[in-house]
């Protein structure tokens, strides 16, 4: 039995040393620039979008994460070992040895690691599918043709598996980034979602994190920020639930405002300050 008792004191150092992160914008907002708030030395990429163009002169080191499988493995490496994990499957102490054994250097620079920054979450559950079609749940026993909801249905669960595994990685902040995308019904209604493959994914994925946070363009008038996605180059975070803008958001920490300047490291440094959270509208 693994089961222990937490101290106050131990709850709180815990908090103050990690978080989760969700951040979704539009493409060509600057997602991936967001990597250049954050300290260098202390953050690694895992690159699933090769889009590390727009940061070549970043100091920090990444990872180009190319199948869903590579990306299971870095989960592995990153998170530890999954104590309830099937002893043959993913997250289990077989495959973390295996792992440890195989890229000795790689654990070595994890180690030293304190954020997580994963672009994107998009381009994850997108190879997560494409692994998902070649596995023998994506075939009907009878007739043996795809079958497009074991796909699904794998997709979700892995998926959900892996980030859930990221999101318990011990003293690690973990980052995610994804598209952001308008989606207006037949009624011309209007409405901001995350972009993944799979519903249930995107459905569970706030649940999962502390922060969810969406990232767009904003004019600044008398009234403060408003937003102006089509005519202004003005980016803040949207950080509150019930914003006034109808853009995904929640704030688990209670310190944030309903828009933050678009800084990751001031951002960590405000959700992570010892003062008690405020219950916020």
């Amino acid at each position: 039995m693994s089961l222990r008792i937490v101290s106050a004191d131990e709850r709180l150092s815990a908090a103050n040393n990690k978080t989760s992160l969700a951040i979704f914008g539009p493409p060509g907002s600057g997602k991936t620039s967001l990597l250049k708030t954050l300290p260098a030395a202390d953050t690694i990429c895992l690159d699933l979008e090769a889009g590390m163009k727009s940061v070549q002169d970043w100091q920090g080191d990444s990872i180009a994460v190319r199948t869903f499988t590579d990306a299971l493995d870095l989960g592995c490496l990153l998170g530890g070992v999954n104590p309830a994990a099937d002893p043959s499957g993913f997250f289990s102490e077989g495959h973390y040895q295996h792992l440890s054994q195989t890229y000795p250097d790689l654990v070595q620079m994890i180690a030293g690691k304190q954020i997580i920054f994963v672009d994107s979450i998009t381009d994850l559950t997108r190879q997560a599918m494409a692994w998902a079609r070649t596995r023998p749940e994506a075939f009907s026993e009878k007739t043996g043709k795809p079958d497009p909801r074991g796909a699904y249905g794998l997709l979700a669960r892995e998926v959900i598996g892996l980030l859930k595994h990221l999101q318990h990685a011990p003293g690690k902040t973990v980052i995610f980034v994804g598209i952001l995308e308008k989606v207006t019904d037949e009624f011309n209604r209007t409405t901001w979602q995350p972009q993944m493959e799979g519903g249930k994914a995107g459905r569970e994925l706030p649940g999962i994190v502390d922060q969810v946070i969406s990232m767009s363009l904003f004019a600044a008038d008398d009234d403060g920020w408003r937003h102006d996605p089509e005519r202004s180059d003005i980016r803040r975070l949207v950080c509150r639930a019930g914003n006034p803008f109808g853009l995904p958001a929640k704030d688990r920490s209670g310190r944030l405002d309903v828009t933050e300047a678009p800084d990751l490291g001031r951002l960590l440094a405000k959700i992570n300050s010892p003062q008690p959270a405020t219950t916020k509208g």
